[in-house]
């Protein structure tokens, strides 16, 4: 680790993760399994919902709701073992040639080699904003908490409530924001051979399979769209709805920094190869 203070670290994110208590909710009522011929499941009465990944197909699931700014949590436990060349996708996304989505995506890997996280914003249409990420634990011995906050201000990813990106809505330099488009949450497993591990020269290895990621305390405090309008009231929203001018204080702005200077490998705002004219207006930016 680079910095001297990263045992210590360590330690307070090993305690929040192990510390962060979640409103299970009953995973039936709000989602959907959208693909996967019976791949995909519920069990424990809709508490737990599994997806399953072989040689014939992978699976997914939809939310029923669609959502207009949230605060959204989702613990995962991912695929074990050798699960090079497998995605587990879990992200927000709308419709449409210009549609909008955030995106974490989990790259398998040779068991002992760590998992990538990648993540994503797309607006209108528009991608390229790909940061990815080590963690700081193993993502298959346990459940995690996965976390994204949008509002009209900022998304942040988060990690057992330590957040390690933040993409500002910065649309008076000329940067589109996810604003105006409802999203669903969706979630699917898959294979990705051709791209996922190494640049695809890693394969997935199908005497594995199949290959599982389970999910389960989903908890959404959202803005629920419906019939074109929002649940969220303006009188309610600076009250009931507190995450929706929600920013990160002093020490979160610090654990950001310090997950992003030890457990960073990729961020399109260095990568000065692959725009050759200039990095994008968001990556000038304090």
């Amino acid at each position: 680790m680079a910095s001297s203070t990263a045992p210590f670290m360590f330690l307070v994110l090993t305690l929040l993760s192990s510390s962060l208590a979640l409103t299970a909710a009953n995973l039936s009522q709000d989602f959907d399994i959208t693909w996967g011929d019976g791949r995909g499941k519920m069990a424990n009465n809709g508490d737990l919902l599994s997806l399953s990944l072989d040689k014939a197909s992978g699976s997914g699931f939809q939310s029923r709701n669609e959502f207009l700014f949230g605060k959204i949590d989702m613990q995962l436990k991912l695929v074990p073992g050798n699960s090079a060349g497998t995605v587990t996708a879990y992200y927000l996304s709308s419709k449409g040639s210009a549609w909008d989505e955030i995106d974490f995506e989990f790259l398998g890997n040779l068991s002992g080699d760590p998992y990538i996280l990648h993540t994503n914003v797309f607006s209108q249409g528009k991608g390229n904003r790909e940061q990815q990420f080590h963690l700081w634990f193993d993502p298959t011995a346990d459940f995690h908490t996965y976390s994204i906050l949008w509002n009209p201000q900022r998304i942040i990813f988060s990690v057992d409530g330590t957040p390690i990106r933040e993409f500002k809505n910065l649309e008076s330099i000329g940067v589109a924001f996810p604003k105006n488009q409802p999203m669903r949450i969706y979630s699917s497993l898959w294979n990705a051979d051709d791209w996922a591990t190494r640049g695809g020269l890693v394969k997935t290895d199908w005497s594995q399979a199949p290959f599982t990621a389970s999910y389960r305390n989903f908890k959404a405090d959202a803005c629920i769209w419906s019939s074109g309008a929002s649940s969220c009231t303006s009188s309610s929203s600076t009250t009931t709805n507190s995450w929706l001018s929600q920013e990160m204080d002093t020490a979160n702005q610090d654990r950001l920094k310090w997950v992003q200077k030890n457990y960073m490998i990729y961020n399109y705002c260095t990568d000065t190869k692959r725009f050759p004219q200039g990095l994008p207006p968001e990556c000038n930016t304090s």
